[in-house]
């Protein structure tokens, strides 16, 4: 009974938010063809939210105002609006087709336009509620790296970049962005961690084209070992260590020192070197025990030892967990090969591993003929495996497809969650604008989808449909109610856009026949748009199909 009640609990939760936030949305595109059309004297018949078999519905004026069965679309029926309807001279004046040509272009536009203006509305509302954004605290900073050398510091937070105030990691992106390839003299003022110290650091960054394509901006000045992330601090645990011993595994996640807290794996190493050999150690940690699926939290103590002179990584046997795999990927050359989960990377070719980058490079690397020899370390013995790698199409964070070699492995996950604030503010002229700002970046955001997915530098696999729409709804539901909101408005902004496109059938296709009408001063003939709209319709339903498929295959992960 449980079960089926956890079932049923789960399915309202992922079906609830989608139908609510599509509901509404459509609602408030219909309204906007409902009301220009009423403004402009139409007579409307029909207001419905959903199609087919109407399950509620009343009757108010000359509407008739329904609930349908199908949540997936509404539509307003309005009098006369089919060309070559004999209409009475009386109800001419109540016809659609029979408003001048700038009356109808207003009606059909209203409703698109009415998205826009709903995602202002929200974002609006967003703004005045708060939304999470990273703080602009700098990740770990690599000692190689030219900012390093320029004197930027794992922890700083940037304060300013040439003057300007940064409040979030957002507003770092923004400086770096450009609009031409141009060299970018950067001043960053930074506040040290744990520290009130101040400091500039002078950058010069180059141009590289942005790896973002959805952005309006081709160029982004390159910092080289700037980033937001951090690692965190899970561990790999060596066979026959003093803590292996008393009960750490690879895979757990230590959050706490004798009561300090730790975050970064730069502050650990350090953080254990502070405590006293001659009392116990107690480490706090996070881990998966048993067949139990969620981390719990548990404290383990080590009792002092003669022969550990110092508290340090190295005498306890721990290393970071990057070179532990997580997970091996049903079917895949590894799990053919014999790799086990935890089993850790040594070398590949011969070449000796020192981080998760130099497997994916080595195996990148691959040259399609005889296998590779890998080296794992397993339970405290070293393992000789033979893998051959497979090329495999991946997509990147950035949209586009990859295609390279892989052995199907993902290592023990080891980031820590950076800093996050609200935003928020109290002021509505400010949240109205931040509103409109962020309304009109969405909006080029997903034209520039379009003209990319056209230009064939993002895969048109990125395409959805009504799954990946309730897959998110659930998601951010889950969240928080401004992730929720901010979903919502941008798959507004996506209607806007989307009913916009000049394919009959949408509102970009009537609107498209109407500026005919415009130019020729006559409207098309009733058999051209006809035909139109049949070609439309199959376009239409064609990538619904498209998008569809493309959902099934990510839902089961093909």
């Amino acid at each position: 009974m449980d079960m089926i009640l956890g079932f049923l609990h789960s399915g309202i939760m992922t079906i609830v938010p989608f139908v609510v936030l599509l509901g509404i949305l459509i609602f408030v595109h219909e309204l906007g063809h409902f009301l220009v059309a009423r403004w402009n004297g139409v007579r409307v018949e029909v207001f419905s939210l959903g199609f087919g078999k109407k399950l509620f519905k009343f009757q108010r004026g000359d509407t008739t105002y329904a609930l349908s069965l199908i949540p997936l679309g509404g539509y307003v029926k309005m009098f006369g609006e089919q060309p070559g309807a004999e209409i009475s001279e009386e109800d001419k004046k109540v016809s659609f087709t029979h408003k001048n040509v700038w009356q109808r272009i207003s009606i059909v536009l209203a409703g698109p336009l009415m998205n826009f203006f709903f995602a202002i509305v929200i974002f609006f509302i967003v703004a005045l509620i708060g939304e999470e954004a990273k703080t602009p605290v700098v990740g770990d900073v690599p000692k190689d790296s030219a900012v390093y050398a320029a004197g930027l510091r794992s922890g700083d937070k940037i304060t300013s970049i040439n003057g300007k105030t940064i409040n979030t990691w957002d507003d770092i992106q923004k400086s770096l962005s450009l609009k031409e390839e141009e060299t970018l003299q950067l001043a960053f003022n930074v506040t040290r961690e744990n520290s009130s110290e101040t400091t500039t650091v002078n950058y010069t960054a180059k141009a590289i084209p942005n790896p973002n394509p959805l952005s309006k901006f081709d160029f982004i000045g390159e910092v080289e070992g700037l980033s937001p992330y951090s690692m965190g601090t899970t561990v790999g645990v060596l066979e026959n260590s003093p803590l292996h011993a008393v009960g750490m595994r690879t895979g757990d996640t230590i959050t706490a020192v004798n009561g300090a807290k730790v975050l970064h794996w730069r502050d650990l190493d350090k953080t254990l070197e502070a405590q006293d050999t001659k009392n116990p150690l107690a480490l706090t940690v996070s881990g998966i025990r048993d067949d139990e699926k969620t981390a719990k939290e548990m404290t383990l103590t080590l009792a002092p030892l003669e022969s550990i002179k110092t508290f340090n990584l190295s005498s306890l046997g721990l290393e970071s967990s990057e070179l532990y795999i997580g997970g091996v990927v049903k079917d895949s050359p590894a799990e053919k090969a014999g790799v086990q989960q935890m089993d850790r990377m040594l070398s590949i070719g011969g070449t000796k591993i020192s981080k998760w980058e130099d497997v994916i490079t080595n195996i990148k690397s691959y040259d399609g003929k005889n296998p590779v020899d890998v080296e794992v370390l397993r339970e405290g013995k070293v393992t000789a495996l033979k893998i051959t790698p497979k090329m495999t199409t991946q997509m990147t964070a950035s949209g586009t497809e990859d295609k390279r070699f892989t052995i199907g492995i993902a290592p023990v996950m080891n980031i820590a969650t950076p800093d996050f604030m609200t935003v928020k503010t109290s002021n509505p002229i400010e949240a109205l604008v931040r509103g409109t700002e962020r309304t009109w970046d969405v909006s080029v955001m997903t034209v520039m989808s379009f003209v990319r997915l056209f230009q064939a530098k993002i895969s048109p696999k990125n395409i959805g449909g009504v799954i990946s729409i309730g897959q998110a709804a659930s998601e951010t539901f889950k969240i928080g109610i401004s992730q929720y909101l901010q979903m919502m408005a941008v798959i507004s902004v996506n209607l806007f856009i989307l009913n916009l496109l000049p394919i009959p059938v949408l509102d970009g296709g009537h609107l498209v026949f109407y500026i005919v009408e415009l130019v020729k001063g006559t409207p098309l003939s009733l058999r051209k748009m006809e035909i139109a709209q049949q070609v439309g319709l199959a376009l239409l339903m064609s990538l619904m199909v498209f998008a569809l498929f493309n959902d099934v295959t990510r839902l089961f992960g093909r």
